[in-house]
């Protein structure tokens, strides 16, 4: 048995039968972080999946809602002060940057006067009541008088439709629906297709337990790709049981859908359905196998099942204060919705080995969570390893972000090699073919990716691998020629310590060259540098040896993508050096300097630049981004003060966070 102390519980991992007969689920708040420090809204919010899923289930069910504002995204579909455009079956959880997903729609409805079926606008539904959702089960009640229950299982989900007692009852699946991207760039509808047959099939795959009295298939064209499920062209009904796009692209093919409408005495509709990335049989064998009923309810209660004895109950915490147990289980639960398996299930090439899409970017997962996962679910991060392994090689490089089977951006370094590095030190080995994954990360110390030329940094590749490496090759730091500079040879010294650690077992001969790389954090270390009374601090260093003018470690201008450091002050990074804290407490002045330094990342008022929805607080230490998340947990490298980083991470805890929707 193995004992922790977190945020001032014990808390005790043990083997799944120990537990098994709590209900962790009933700690499960599926609104936390659903709402932004505007209450009622989610700009800025978690931007968290409020619907039912399965740990890191291929389908997610939920409700998709409008937000007006075009200049950020609900990333997760739900808003809390939207109407309802529609349920979907994909979704993502926590993302930031563009949406993906919010497709395979159905939408309920009670009348077709008024609605254009190619403009959700004209039939979209505000919530009469406040929505209900426990782990498993989400409902939400429209003004329209339906009432919309839904669950999951891994690659399908069952929906339960109430209609009023009297009047019309429509089901409509709109092919063309998805979420709509941030600032109007990512994500579009390209073209699709449907078939429906005597059982009612939609091609990918989807069923209902009443037979429908009417379907008529629709098409219709865009008028703005950019606000994707509305426009001033009307929907066009055709005879038949197929139709499709026509030419591929936004600005040529036809939005397609279906409407199937039911009889008058039919309260009730269920709808199940399947997805998958290979074929349309797929789906419906998945709908088959693992919704072989037509029970709602039974579906519920096999998530709860699964949810509790898959990840729930590996950690048991015993406390008397519901708040607390409320905060952890909520923060386990959303913490194992990504990434979604998809084993079995990539259309891009054929393999024996695991495969996982939708990974939250390993620059924010490498510090904290891919390391749970090896801890409490090690065959699971096991197969993630191994997904990551098998994309580079057939895409040439690991990603740091990933969805809907394409790398995505690479905030930093190469942060696959963290993660890789810390299952290796922890002994996962299993399926892992660990000369596989060691050549996976010498690709990227090694070979510069191609500069995809992204307008938000022009200078190298911002897709996947390191796209300044021949400065780091050259110099051992990153200049201000390249965006993130600072950031960027922090990331890089990491990233070559974790080849080192691998290299130990696997390349004997290479532990020499990357432990001295991992070093290239001290090459921009500038003595002279002084701010708040300290000397010494990392700067943005030209070739010459020469600090960026008019340089302030409180500052990094919009701290984005061709700021000198991402979405921290270099205060900030200057304490993110965890492979080497040893040289940064000599560098910084000794072990009483290093601690009065601590010190002032947690005095109030002092935090230098604004990084906009990713900051926290008036502090140097921001609880709510990436580079901040180690900095309590330094005082343990100070003799006989590992107490303050307790009373550092409790203070960070009572003052940040609780049970709340909205922080």
């Amino acid at each position: 048995m193995l004992g922790y102390e977190v945020f001032g519980w014990v808390v005790f991992a043990h083997v799944v039968a120990s537990a098994s007969t709590r209900d962790f689920t009933r700690y499960v708040n599926l609104f936390i972080g659903t709402e932004g420090p505007d209450v009622g809204t989610a700009y800025n919010s978690g931007n968290v999946f409020t619907g039912a899923s399965l740990p890191f289930g291929a389908v997610k069910v939920g409700i998709d809602t409008t937000r007006w504002n075009t200049s950020f995204a609900a990333n997760a579909g739900y808003t809390p002060d939207g109407n309802v455009t529609a349920i979907t079956m994909l979704h993502e959880s926590g993302t930031g940057g563009a949406p993906t997903y919010g497709l395979v729609p159905q939408m309920p409805l009670t009348s077709l006067q008024g609605v254009n079926l190619m403009d959700n606008l004209t039939y979209m539904q505000p919530r009469t009541v406040p929505d209900e959702a426990t782990v498993g089960y989400y409902k939400t009640s429209l003004a329209n008088g339906v009432s919309a229950e839904m669950s999951a299982t891994h690659h399908a989900g069952i929906m339960k439709y109430s209609y009023p007692s009297t009047g019309e009852k429509y089901v409509m699946v709109d092919i063309s629906h998805f979420l709509p991207s941030l600032g109007k760039k990512e994500q579009w509808y390209s073209n699709g297709m449907i078939e429906t047959s005597g059982d009612y099939r939609v091609y990918f795959c989807g069923r209902f337990d009443i037979i429908p009295s009417n379907t008529r298939l629709f098409f219709g064209k865009y008028t703005d790709p950019f606000w994707p499920n509305a426009t001033d062209s009307k929907h066009t009904f055709i005879s038949g049981t197929t139709i499709s796009g026509g030419t591929v692209g936004y600005q040529y093919a036809n939005r397609l859908g279906a409407l199937f409408e039911f009889p008058s005495n039919a309260t009730t509709v269920h709808s199940k359905v399947g997805i998958s990335w290979i074929s349309a049989s797929e789906a419906c064998e998945f709908v088959e196998a693992e919704i072989p009923h037509w029970d709602l309810n039974t579906n519920v209660s096999q998530a709860k099942d699964t949810w509790n004895s898959e990840v729930l109950s590996k950690i048991d915490v015993q406390s008397d204060n519901t708040t607390r147990l409320e905060m952890f289980y909520t923060a386990l639960y959303h913490s194992h919705l990504l990434p979604s398996d998809r084993t079995g299930e990539n259309p891009n090439w054929e393999s024996d080995e695991p495969y996982y899409d939708d990974f939250y970017t390993l620059w924010d997962t490498f510090r904290c969570l891919n390391s749970l996962f090896t801890l409490i679910l090690p065959s699971r991060q096991e197969g993630i390893v191994r997904a990551l392994i098998d994309i580079w090689k057939h895409e040439r490089f690991m990603p740091d972000g990933r969805s809907h089977n394409y790398n995505g951006r690479v905030q930093g370094g190469s942060n696959a090699d963290n993660v890789l590095a810390d299952a290796y030190v922890k002994g996962l080995r299993g399926g892992i073919n660990w000369t596989d994954g060691y050549l996976a990360m010498k690709t990227n110390a090694e070979v510069l990716p191609y500069n995809n030329y992204d307008p938000e940094e022009l200078t190298g590749s911002t897709k996947e691998g390191r796209g300044a490496l021949p400065e780091w090759h050259k110099y051992g730091y990153i200049t201000p020629n390249f965006g993130r500079s600072l950031s960027k040879t922090v990331d890089y010294s990491l990233n070559d310590f974790a080849l080192s650690q691998i290299a130990r077992g696997e390349a004997p001969e290479d532990v020499a060259l990357y432990l001295n790389r991992s070093a290239g954090w001290q090459k921009m270390w500038n003595a002279d540098v002084t701010s708040l009374n300290f000397t010494g601090f990392l700067a943005p260093t030209w070739a010459n040896g020469s600090v960026m003018a008019d340089y302030d470690p409180l500052s990094c201008g919009a701290c984005e993508w061709d700021s000198i450091s991402y979405e921290g002050v270099p205060w900030e990074y200057s304490f993110s050096i965890p492979h080497d804290i040893s040289t940064l407490i000599t560098l910084m002045g000794g072990p009483a300097t290093f601690e009065r330094r601590l010190d002032t990342m947690f005095m109030s008022q002092l935090s230098g630049s604004d990084v906009g929805g990713n900051g926290i607080g008036s502090m140097i230490f921001n609880p709510g981004n990436e580079p901040s998340f180690m900095t309590p947990f330094l005082y343990n490298y100070v003799a006989g003060r590992q107490g303050k980083s307790v009373m550092r991470a409790k203070g960070v805890v009572n003052e940040f966070y609780g049970e709340w929707e909205e922080w």
